[in-house]
């Protein structure tokens, strides 16, 4: 049996993230959603897939905690190199049990 791929296009996907976004950012919600969509862009751009995985999204907001410039470094991360991002989200994480 072949397999049904629903495509979402980035405006879907923007307003799908919107409400985590208002809860994390606030009132920067609509330049943090921006930032995410050229974060897309350039993900399309190095790796050839339309968006990131959703655990990138997980550890974009872990790092940024809420404030647009850390959004920003964490953005620079996933695209430049995900791994450093996913050990950076990790220390928020660990710190936060503690």
């Amino acid at each position: 049996m072949a397999r049904t791929r629903v495509v979402v296009g980035r405006a879907q996907r923007r307003e799908a993230r919107r409400p985590r976004f208002e809860e994390e950012s606030g009132r920067k919600a609509a330049t943090a959603l921006v930032l995410i969509d050229l974060t897309e862009l350039a993900w399309h751009d190095c790796y050839g897939e339309p968006t990131f995985p959703d655990e990138v999204l997980d550890d974009l907001l872990v790092v940024a905690g809420g404030n647009l410039d850390k959004l920003v470094h964490a953005a620079w991360l996933a695209v430049t190199d995900q791994r450093d991002l996913r050990m950076a989200a990790d220390q928020f994480r660990s710190a936060g049990d503690g």
